[in-house]
């Protein structure tokens, strides 16, 4: 199934500047390096994005040295200088983690395609990232959060058509938000109801859904995209007020919407709907093999960090609960 993708710059016009303004054998092997991220290791968009930014502002800061501006010179100094400078700009723990990441990468891959004598990348140890629990709504407060979606589509405007059964679609299959705003209509089995989905490195899962989404994403099938839609509109199973297809945005304010409706819970978007999923699947029995699968993991010690939460809302059940507690 095809997707439309945007090149790695196409949204980012600080990006394409800060590109334009290194040494053309610099911009060279960003070119190289993009290439290999795309064709070779079939990375997403949002991804190579992500590593094209890093290696950018590291290239960008051996180009600011006068006697550094040429890729040979890139070595592990340089490489502590970047990630200092970066660290005094503010940037977070997580952060410093990605670029050291992009960084090994990238020196990596111009080591084998014979751009540096030696590979650098090695010796730049990775920051530890402090792990944070995700918030999560309780099992009643999703329910409560779905209910006023509900009653917001009860007089049948598109929008609010739209918006229940992105809500519900969002907590009944825990797919990332990207994910959704990429479906096309004929990605939807409503016999067997199931998504079929398009996840990080292209990689297609199939991920199931109940009776509730069900129910509304038929009724947004038959009362609300049909106002929506326009010529332009092609496939996409959810449109925007415009006809497009729907904007992660527009979803983001939704959820948070729907979500600030229920009293006492936390202020999650799209993905604590994503975290939800999890959390109650696991607490209902799921196995973590199951879970991973569904939720499109690479490994499973990403599915992992949910059994973290789920043993800290029993600590406190317990707790609460326990007459020797």
């Amino acid at each position: 199934m095809a997707r439309r993708t945007r090149s790695a710059e196409s949204r980012r016009p600080d990006l394409r500047a800060a590109r334009a303004k290194l040494p053309e054998s610099l911009g060279v092997a960003v070119d190289g390096f993009e290439r290999h991220l795309a064709a070779e290791r079939g990375l997403s968009g949002h991804t190579v994005r992500g590593y094209i930014g890093d290696v950018v502002s590291l290239l960008g800061h051996l180009a600011g040295a006068a006697d550094k501006a040429t890729l040979a010179a890139l070595d592990i100094s340089v490489l502590r200088e970047w990630l200092s400078a970066q660290h005094a700009h503010g940037s977070s723990r997580a952060t410093l983690a990605r670029r050291t990441a992009s960084a090994r990468t990238f020196t990596g891959w111009a080591f084998r395609a014979g751009l540096l004598p030696v590979d650098p990348g090695p010796r730049l140890a990775v920051p530890s990232k402090q792990r944070k629990l995700p918030a999560v709504l309780r099992v009643d407060q999703a329910g409560s959060a779905m209910q006023a979606s509900a009653m917001g589509a009860e007089q049948g405007d598109p929008v609010a058509l739209r918006d229940h059964a992105v809500l519900e679609l969002l907590y009944a299959t825990g797919v990332r938000v990207a994910e959704l705003c990429g479906l096309d209509v004929d990605d939807v089995d409503r016999e067997r109801r199931l998504i079929r989905v398009i996840g990080k490195g292209d990689k297609e899962r199939a991920v199931p859904f109940g009776v509730p989404a069900d129910q509304s994403l038929g009724r947004w099938l038959s009362d609300g995209r049909p106002k929506l839609v326009r010529e332009s509109s092609g496939a996409a199973l959810f449109l925007g007020v415009r006809g497009g297809r729907l904007d992660p945005r527009a979803v983001r304010r939704s959820v948070h919407d729907a979500v600030g409706a229920v009293s006492g819970a936390p202020d999650v978007g799209p993905h604590g709907l994503r975290h939800s999923a999890a959390t109650h699947l696991l607490e209902g029995g799921a196995d973590l093999r199951s879970v991973q699968e569904l939720l499109g993991h690479a490994t499973l010690a990403t599915t992992q960090l949910y059994t973290h939460v789920t043993v800290e809302r029993l600590k406190a059940i317990h707790d609460r609960t326990h007459p020797r507690s």
